[in-house]
């Protein structure tokens, strides 16, 4: 993937994830009982773990970083803003998103070249899990709403 490309998909990334996620430098329990610290960071997090502001924002770059390339190699070529608005939406749910043909309308229709129509869905991926039950969290509904806004800009 070519830096500059990452780069800009990484600022706006990263630029949607900040005040969706918030920032807690205590771990703690999301809604589905998930330790996050950070700004949602969820890999090898236990409670009683702190991290300071800068080692937040690093952790944010890699994580999102890696997310932003793996999305890219399983749909190279998207738009930076679909890129970014599915990277973002991977962060915080994980790639089957953009990636899962079986799993994921959206990830079927990003292979499809359907740009639009998988951005709109995004908008289907608001719920979390809790006590074996799929919820849509308003938060989440906020977030899929922008994170499909900031795709629409990358379609023609």
């Amino acid at each position: 993937m070519d830096a500059n490309r990452k780069a800009l998909a990484l600022a706006l990334a990263t630029a949607l994830a900040i005040p969706a996620e918030g920032l807690r430098q205590r771990a703690y329990l999301d809604p589905p009982g998930i330790p996050s610290i950070c700004f949602g960071s969820t890999l090898g997090v236990k409670l009683g773990d702190f991290r300071t502001i800068p080692e937040c924002h690093a952790l944010l770059t890699k994580e999102m970083s890696d997310v932003i390339s793996a999305v890219d190699t399983c749909r190279p070529g998207l738009p930076i803003p679909v890129l970014a608005a599915f990277s973002d939406a991977a962060y915080n749910i994980g790639t089957r998103v953009a990636c899962d043909d079986k799993r994921s309308t959206a990830a079927r229709m990003l292979r499809a070249g359907d740009y639009a129509g998988a951005c709109h869905q995004l908008l289907r991926w608001d719920k979390a899990t809790i006590l074996g039950v799929p919820v849509a969290l308003p938060g989440l509904t906020k977030r899929r709403a922008l994170n499909r806004d900031v795709c629409m800009t990358g379609v023609t």
